[in-house]
């Protein structure tokens, strides 16, 4: 790279933690925290081991956050209702076998409410992801909720017809108020892979709003069904101060991460190198 280039790079950053320091309006944003597995045995970059995940949900315990629902923060951002001084999301995809063995015992120590989005053709299927029983288990505890991840897990925005996409949205739903008796009111898209039909067909289907993993706070003027959360991956070998970076600022990190993302669909490797997301 260019000295030029390098410094137009710098400039750009600076600019970017300017605007979001000055311009970004978190009134009522809420952090909407995303994992996957929570495990002792995988290294991959979607899993958090349990000993980090119990040190990340003390800290949000000790440091005077609240975990709210979904329905609350619509509720707030709807109906005026009041949200608490630290408010934070904790959310699952996939539903694997461990958020009911490691993390659901943790989030009960310590009083936190989560959402599990599960892909309902796993459940009772696979021996890594939760059965039906896991699943009303939490439920009624007061303490998780089930949202849908889809039928199958399949790439949304890969599928050849509207009925294909129908299918995934309705069929999960379906499934959640067949097995568990309620309704299944979000989503997190596969992959976070989503478009504007998509989106339409997500609340034709009757949810009230969808998750992509765009990295941001989520905003009460974000699209309902485009909206972001705080990726919690890679943390095997990560330490406690990583998730409270990812916490405290995503307000600058989400640009900057836009701009890496960016950079890289651009071909511009060595630039994107410069930019550090914790």
């Amino acid at each position: 790279m260019t000295g030029k280039k390098r410094l137009g790079v710098v400039a750009a950053l600076i600019l970017l933690v300017f605007f979001a320091l000055f311009f970004f309006d978190n009134r009522n944003a809420v952090p909407v925290l995303n994992y996957h597995q929570i495990n002792d045995t995988e290294k991959n970059s979607l899993t958090v081991n349990t000993e980090q995940f119990a040190a990340q949900m003390k800290y949000l315990h000790d440091a005077g956050y609240t975990t709210i629902t979904m329905t609350d923060m619509l509720n707030a951002w709807d109906n005026g209702a009041p949200l608490p001084d630290r408010p934070v999301i904790i959310t699952f995809d996939d539903g694997y076998m461990d958020n009911y063995r490691h993390a659901f015992p943790i989030l009960k120590q310590y009083g936190h409410k989560a959402t599990v989005f599960i892909v309902t053709d796993y459940v009772n299927t696979y021996p890594n992801y939760i059965t039906w029983d896991n699943a009303r288990e939490m439920l009624q505890s007061g303490v998780i909720d089930i949202g849908s991840h889809t039928l199958s897990h399949q790439d949304l925005t890969r599928l050849q017809s509207e009925e294909e996409i129908r299918f995934q949205l309705f069929g999960s739903r379906q499934a959640i108020a067949w097995h568990l008796k309620k309704d299944a009111d979000f989503l997190a898209y596969p992959a976070g892979r989503f478009s504007e039909k998509i989106a339409a067909l997500t609340q034709e289907a009757g949810y009230k709003a969808a998750f992509t993993v765009h990295y941001g706070l989520t905003a009460p003027n974000e699209p309902r069904f485009a909206m972001s959360r705080i990726p919690v991956f890679g943390s095997n070998t990560h330490t406690l101060l990583r998730f409270k970076l990812r916490l405290w600022f995503a307000p600058i990190i989400e640009p900057l991460n836009d701009l890496k993302l960016s950079l890289i669909s651009a071909g511009y490797q060595n630039a994107a190198r410069i930019i550090f997301i914790p």
